[in-house]
């Protein structure tokens, strides 16, 4: 039996969060996922998450969200995380930080069999530390405590790795090759082109992408990081909204082995003149 899983890129701003709306009906019926994961740490004007955001993004058909470097942006968050099982903090922040290291998604068996036993995916997210002054523990060490935490002897894990350079989200796919089923990168918003299944059977990805305003830098406007650019102005980084896409990568894996059979990036383009845009 395979299981479907997508996992979308930073959700950049409303652009992002109107565009997966608009296509999310498109992923279900091209990929047919089991569960749709979103990182949405960038869901609140480019930073941050807030429960009506949070609520937003449910309701367009996102399943689980993971959160990043800009999780307690918005503070108003912190009573989700402390409440709800389907949205999880990085790993390797202190152990007082709010909320989960990891997340148990649970899907459903699709037989109509009731003695079916539901199929349960762990999810979770470290942050990288090279070029970054965020307080972050070691993710290697961190990946390898929550991997002992888990219940389940054999699980399905997906390892969210979210961090600027490419050499620390590649030097985690070979860590994690043939122990968990997929390695997947976030943070820098532009998607690489190196999604592959490892040599022991892990998908990976250095980056999936972002889901917002293409016509940007990363999903600011152009002419504001520019002004800050060329003249070392202090300028606002707003939000884009030229070009909206949907950034991501569908993960196969077979769950007799763990090991991912298939890895693909989805690239999305939504329209900005039909709903939900229309409506906001």
């Amino acid at each position: 039996m395979a299981i479907r899983l997508v996992m979308l890129g930073d959700v950049v701003g409303m652009p992002g969060v109107l565009a997966i709306d608009q296509v999310m009906a498109q992923i279900r019926d091209r990929w047919q996922p089991d569960l749709v994961i979103a990182n949405a740490e960038n869901a609140h004007q480019g930073s941050g998450l807030t429960p009506v955001l949070y609520k937003q993004l449910m309701d367009a058909g996102v399943d689980a969200m993971t959160l990043g470097d800009h999780v307690y942006k918005k503070m108003q968050i912190a009573n989700v995380l402390k409440t709800t099982s389907n949205i999880i903090r990085p790993a390797n922040l202190s152990r007082q930080a709010v909320g989960s290291q990891w997340m148990r998604l649970s899907i459903k068996p699709t037989s109509g069999n009731h003695h079916d036993t539901p199929i349960d995916v762990y999810v979770m997210t470290v942050l990288g530390r090279i070029f970054s002054n965020f307080p972050a523990d070691d993710p290697f060490e961190a990946v390898e405590t929550v991997l002992g935490q888990l219940p389940d002897l054999h699980p399905i894990v997906l390892v969210e790795v979210h961090a600027e350079a490419t050499s620390e989200k590649k030097a985690m796919g070979y860590f994690l090759d043939g122990r968990v089923s997929a390695v997947v990168g976030t943070h820098t918003h532009v998607a690489t082109a190196d999604a592959c299944i490892l040599a022991q059977g892990t998908a990976y990805i250095t980056d999936i992408g972002m889901c917002g305003p293409h016509e940007s830098v990363l999903g600011r406007r152009a002419d504001r990081v520019l002004t800050h650019m060329t003249t070392a102005m202090p300028a606002p980084f707003d939000v884009a909204e030229g070009d909206p896409r949907v950034n991501g990568v569908f993960i196969e894996i077979d769950t007799d082995n763990r090991r991912a059979q298939r890895v693909e990036r989805i690239e999305l383009a939504a329209d900005p003149h039909k709903p939900p845009f229309a409506n906001n």
